[in-house]
């Protein structure tokens, strides 16, 4: 569960994100969203640059169904056991920031896979550090990165991708430390 302070995404009182469901019941909640992402996660992503814009419309399109926010910057501070996330008043920056790395560097195209996975690495820590939204990042990012690997030629596996290892290694990279989620990103991309 997300901390936050002053959350207006929130049912007053509760921590429930307010939702098309108008559910207020936790297990509903998630219930309905993984439903829906995963009916919209197997539509074809929308057209992009590989830019801020992009991203956010690759997040409204997964969640659209559950919030009325979908692909909308975050207005609150958020964090995870202690540790916060970009704070808002910064997200679009190191957006830009890190979309002007990509583009500096095509889009990662034309990279032997080692190097696409450095860069690939890189991006998605990246990503995960601003968490751009209130809610549904892990499956925004995953959702971009499949998209940039495949403009790349290098593919992701998502098939192969494992909570118990993947989301430890986001954790390790969120505290500095790159070398356990740039071992699952070359899982991933193996041919």
């Amino acid at each position: 569960m997300y901390e936050a302070h002053q959350d207006p995404y929130c049912y007053p009182g509760t921590l429930i994100l307010i939702n098309k469901l108008e559910t207020r019941d936790e297990q509903t909640l998630e219930t309905f969203e993984q439903f829906m992402t995963a009916s919209r996660g197997q539509q074809p992503l929308p057209a992009g640059s590989l830019d801020a814009v992009h991203y956010r419309a690759i997040h409204h399109h997964l969640f659209q169904d559950v919030y009325d926010w979908a692909g909308e910057i975050r207005t609150v501070r958020i964090g995870r056991e202690g540790h916060w996330f970009c704070f808002p008043e910064y997200i679009a920056g190191q957006l830009d920031r890190l979309f002007e790395w990509l583009r500096a560097r095509d889009g990662l195209a034309g990279l032997a896979r080692a190097d696409f996975v450095a860069g690939a690495t890189h991006v998605l820590s990246e990503l995960n550090a601003i968490h751009a939204f209130r809610d549904g990042n892990g499956r925004a990012q995953m959702a971009f990165m499949a998209e940039l690997a495949g403009r790349a030629d290098h593919p992701l596996r998502m098939e192969w991708l494992e909570r118990e290892t993947f989301i430890p290694a986001m954790i390790a990279s969120f505290r500095g430390d790159d070398g356990p989620l740039a071992a699952r990103m070359d899982e991933l991309t193996r041919p």
